[in-house]
């Protein structure tokens, strides 16, 4: 079947560019220049996953972020002007998966559908096993317990498996932080590629930039 994208922005040309773009990938996409347009389209289709501007005439991207998220498992990206770091960082807390900056660059779009692409078919397949998905497996053997406290906090790793947004895991000593990093990498469609532990408390400060930056 033909994947299929909802694109929101104001912006003409912008929008032009991206279905272009999209269109040679082999995505079939419609275009809504207004919040309450892109609702219509939203109601009245079924898309594989939408990409919008947050800033919009009648409103803010950020509805539809909300309303998409909590409604469906439909990747939804953000399109953010310069300066607007603040409303991504909204946007990937209200359910989206990744965001991309203008002026846009067609390298990382193309990226960014890749990796929508792939959260679609990671969903497809849990899909296709619900009564036990590898991804809840998975869950349940390296977090142990089953109490009200665990629900939630499977729910957010799941969450945050599919963002590509940079995650911030904090605790005291011995919590499972590390365990939770590795859970949220192997959930995720950078599984395939390789998770790195650094103790950047046992690097001496004058190491760290040989340490990190090192070619």
């Amino acid at each position: 079947m033909t994947t299929t994208a909802l694109v929101v922005d104001d912006e003409v040309d912008l929008c032009r560019l991206m279905q272009i773009t999209l269109t040679k990938m082999g995505i079939k996409s419609d275009v809504a220049y207004t919040l309450s347009q892109a609702r219509t389209f939203w109601q009245d289709n079924d898309y594989d996953f939408c990409l919008t501007d947050l800033k919009l005439p009648d409103g803010s991207g950020l509805e539809l972020v909300k309303e998409i998220s909590n409604s469906s498992n439909i990747p939804i990206a953000v399109i953010t002007a310069h300066g607007s770091m603040d409303l991504a960082i909204e946007a990937l807390k209200l359910g989206a998966f990744d965001f991309v900056n203008k002026p846009l660059e067609l390298p990382r779009l193309r990226q960014l559908v890749e990796n929508a692409i792939k959260v679609i078919h990671q969903d497809n397949e849990v899909q296709a096993a619900p009564e036990c998905s590898p991804e809840q497996k998975m869950l349940d053997s390296r977090l142990i317990g089953n109490s009200a406290v665990m629900h939630p906090l499977k729910n957010t790793i799941l969450k945050l498996a599919r963002s590509q947004a940079p995650v911030f895991l904090s605790g005291a000593s011995g919590t499972g932080k590390e365990v939770v990093a590795r859970l949220i990498h192997d959930l995720s469609p950078r599984r395939h590629g390789s998770f790195v532990p650094v103790n950047c408390g046992a690097i001496p400060s004058e190491l760290m930039e040989s340490e990190f930056f090192w070619s």
